[in-house]
């Protein structure tokens, strides 16, 4: 390594067997996302998925960091009322 250095100061050599391998790049959040897209048959069934998924997940998505018990309930309970009004309004 010490060669290397001399011959090429300004690169960067990085010898770790992880560096190349894909195995240890798939724990990546892209390449999570490219795994999900991979289900579907298309992209636009996917973009159709997507885009409904995201608004009724956060409707249900409450970040408990700084919430009670009995606040986290309340918005609970808020986010199944709207969600039972979404799906009467979506049956009738």
């Amino acid at each position: 390594s010490a060669a290397k250095r001399q011959l090429m100061p300004g690169i960067e050599h990085r010898s770790h067997k992880g560096l190349n391998n894909r195995v240890e790049n798939s724990h990546l959040p892209v390449r999570r996302r490219e795994r999900r897209m991979m289900r579907f048959k298309s992209a636009r069934q996917c973009q159709s998925f997507v885009s409904t998924h995201g608004q009724i997940a956060n409707l249900f998505n409450l970040h408990r960091k700084h919430l009670t018990a009995a606040d986290h309930r309340q918005l609970r309970a808020h986010a199944n009322t709207n969600w039972r009004e979404i799906a009467l309004s979506i049956k009738a």
